[in-house]
C-alpha cells in the first residue's frame, strides 16, 4: 500500500458483563494495561495511522465517522502520518500521549510487535466476540498478522501484486496475451525491449532489485521459496527455489542489457508515487505493482491502455498460476491503553464491517481484507482492480513468514542479491550461506 506512502449507543447488561469478563482473559503477563474499561463509559481514544495523502486521510476519517455514529459514546482523535518509528517509539513510552490504536504499513513487522509484547493480543477478543478469524480473513492475511501463536494484529486491507503492461505496446509488437510462466515472461521481456545507444527506447522490463518492487520477497512469492527451516534458522542456501529464484533474476538482467546498463537507466526514472514513474511514461513496458498501481496510472493520464494480470510463475509451476505476493496495512490495540474494550470496538469495526471495509477498499484502491468484503456486489468492478482481487483469493498467494526481526531478513537477502546481479561475487553457494549466517546472526541478536 502506497504510504503517500505503498480508514448502538447502548450496550446491553450482558454485553458490559462479557467485556468485563473479557478484560481478565485479555490480561496478558507483559501488558501494563488491563481490558478493564467500563464499555459503556464516554471516551476518547487516540488512533495513529499512516495514511497522509488527503484522499486517503479523507477516506480513514470517513470510516471513523460513521464508527463515532454507531459508538456515540467512543471518541477517536486520529493522528495521520505516522511512520512505525514514531509509532514503536509511542507503543514502548505509553502514557497519556500514547496511541490506543494503532495502524502500519508494515506487514514485515508484525513478529517484532507480537514479540515485544507491544501490542496486544487479539485473540480473546476474537474468542469473546464470537468472530473466527479462518471465516473471516484470507488465508495469508491471517499468517501475517500473528506470530509464534500469538495474533497481535488484524489486516486492514491488503496488498496483491501482480503484472502490468502496456496493451498498445504488446499490440506494437505482436503480443496476443500476458505471459503466464518465466520463459514466456524472458521472451516477451526481450520483444518489447528496444535499445537506444546506452540506454533504451523502451524497456521491457525492469528486473534489478534497485528498481521499484521487483523485490527478492516478490519474486519469492511465484518461485514459492522457503525462509527458514523447522528449526527457525535460515533457510535461504538449502532451498532450491531460492537459488533458481536468484539464477533467473541475474540471467533476466543479463538478457535485457546487463547490470550496468539497467542501472543506468534505472536513474532516469521519476519517482515511484508520483506521476512520472516509467511505466506511466512508457519507459517500461511491464511492471510489477500493486493494486494502487492502476489508478495511479490513470490519474497521471497515461496515453495507452493498461493491462493487468497475475506476474509468471516458473514454468515447473505453470499450474500455479494466478498466485501472487500479499501484503497489506495492519491494525492493533497498544498493550499500555487502558482503554483496551473501547479500542476493540474501533479495531473489531475497522477490520470486520462489511460496508467499511468495502467502502474504505473502493476509496483508497486497496484488496478488501475480509472474505465477504472481497465477494461484495458493491466491491469496485474495474477489471484491472479485479485482476489484483483474484490473485488475493488465490489459494497459492503468500507473505514471508513473521520474524522477530522484522524485515530485516528480507532486506539482507536484497542486499546479497544486489552483489549476485551485479557481479560482485559470483559464487552463488557460498553466497547463499553467507546470507544465511548473517540473518539468523541477526535473529540471535534480535531475540
Amino acid at each position: 500500500m502506497p504510504a503517500t506512502r505503498p480508514r448502538a449507543r447502548a450496550v446491553a447488561a450482558v454485553a458490559a458483563a462479557a467485556a468485563l469478563s473479557l478484560a481478565a482473559a485479555c490480561t496478558g503477563s507483559n501488558d501494563t494495561g488491563a481490558a478493564n474499561d467500563d464499555p459503556d463509559a464516554e471516551v476518547t481514544l487516540t488512533f495513529w495511522h499512516g495514511w497522509s495523502a488527503p484522499s486517503e486521510v479523507e477516506a480513514i476519517e470517513a470510516n471513523i465517522d460513521a464508527f463515532e455514529k454507531k459508538f456515540p459514546h467512543i471518541t477517536v482523535e486520529a493522528v495521520k502520518g505516522v511512520n512505525d518509528d514514531k509509532l514503536n517509539q509511542g507503543l514502548r513510552a505509553g502514557g497519556d500521549n500514547a496511541p490506543d490504536v494503532v495502524s502500519s504499513f508494515t506487514t514485515d513487522n508484525v513478529g517484532r510487535f507480537c514479540s515485544s509484547n507491544v501490542l496486544a493480543d487479539l485473540g480473546p477478543f476474537l474468542d469473546e466476540s464470537g468472530i473466527d478469524p479462518a471465516k473471516t480473513f484470507p488465508a495469508p492475511m491471517l499468517e501475517y498478522t500473528r506470530y509464534e501463536g500469538k495474533r497481535c494484529a488484524l489486516p486492514l486491507l491488503g496488498d496483491a501484486y501482480g503484472l502490468y503492461y502496456n496493451k498498445d505496446a504488446f499490440a506494437e509488437a505482436g503480443i496476443d496475451a500476458p505471459p503466464k510462466t518465466l520463459s514466456e515472461f524472458e521472451e516477451v521481456a526481450k520483444k518489447l525491449t528496444r535499445p537506444d545507444g546506452d540506454g533504451y527506447e523502451q524497456l521491457g522490463f525492469m528486473p534489478n532489485y534497485q528498481g521499484y518492487e521487483t523485490t527478492v520477497e516478490h519474486y519469492g512469492g511465484q518461485f514459492g521459496v522457503t525462509y527458514f527451516d523447522d528449526e527457525g534458522d535460515s533457510n535461504a542456501a538449502a532451498d532450491p527455489r531460492m537459488t533458481e529464484l536468484f539464477e533467473w533474476q541475474k540471467s533476466m538482467v543479463e538478457e535485457l542489457g546487463g547490470f550496468e546498463k539497467l542501472r543506468r537507466y534505472r536513474n532516469t526514472f521519476g519517482d515511484e508515487w508520483g506521476p512520472k514513474h516509467p511505466f506511466h511514461t512508457g519507459q517500461v513496458a511491464m511492471q510489477m505493482d500493486g493494486e494502487w498501481r492502476g489508478k495511479m496510472a490513470a490519474d497521471a493520464g497515461v496515453d495507452f491502455e493498461i493491462g493487468a494480470a497475475p506476474f509468471p510463475v516458473p514454468d515447473d509451476q505453470a499450474d500455479s498460476y494466478g498466485k501472487g505476493y500479499l501484503s497489506g496495512t495492519i491494525t492493533g490495540i497498544a498493550a499500555t491503553s487502558g482503554k483496551k474494550n473501547a479500542a476493540w470496538e474501533l479495531v473489531k469495526y475497522l477490520t470486520t464491517d462489511t460496508d467499511a471495509v468495502v467502502d474504505f477498499a473502493n476509496t483508497i484502491h486497496n484488496v478488501p481484507s475480509t472474505l465477504a468484503a472481497l465477494e461484495s456486489p458493491r466491491l469496485n468492478d474495474d477489471p484491472v482492480y479485479r485482476t489484483f482481487v483474484d490473485i488475493a483469493q488465490h489459494p497459492g498467494s503468500s507473505h514471508a513468514p513473521s520474524s522477530r526481526n522484522g524485515g530485516a531478513f528480507l532486506l539482507t537477502l536484497q542486499d546479497y542479491g544486489l552483489k549476485y546481479e551485479s557481479g560482485e561475487e559470483d559464487d552463488l553457494a557460498s553466497l547463499l550461506e553467507q546470507a544465511d549466517e548473517q540473518i539468523d546472526k541477526d535473529n540471535a541478536q534480535a531475540g
